[in-house]
């Protein structure tokens, strides 16, 4: 199957830079997916998370709150005002990464599906 390039950037610089089977977007009309390959767009981006399948099959999220897709045939950039992402190699981790992107969705929002989303993102990673 074929990748795309996927990076995304925040004001601190660069949280994902990687190649990727697909993605799916938190859009500010609706989620939608790319895959590579797709058609060129620009999409605002709303709060929520951004989930990636990398190339070897695993799944991360990456928490935003807010900011903008530039979709291109093989690469996707994303500007963000912040970004968390959902990862860690232990469970102490991957627990510190969940926090820190609920504190970032319910600083941007309310919006309680956006964590709920965190949250079970943090338990497939665990």
């Amino acid at each position: 199957m074929s990748s795309m390039k996927l990076e995304i950037v925040t004001p601190n610089g660069s949280i994902f830079n990687s190649e990727i089977k697909e993605a799916t977007f938190p859009g500010k009309e609706g989620e939608f997916g790319v895959l590579p390959e797709h058609a060129s767009l620009l999409s605002l981006l709303g709060t929520g998370v951004i989930s990636i399948v990398k190339t070897d099959g695993s799944e991360e999220g990456v928490a935003i709150d807010g900011g903008y897709a530039k979709v291109e045939e093989n690469k996707t950039l994303c500007v963000v005002e912040g970004a968390v992402s959902i990862s860690g190699d232990t469970e102490s981790e991957v627990a510190k990464a969940i926090e820190e992107a609920k504190e970032l969705l319910e600083g941007a929002s309310d919006s309680a599906t956006a964590i709920a989303k965190v949250e079970s993102l943090g338990r497939k990673s665990i």
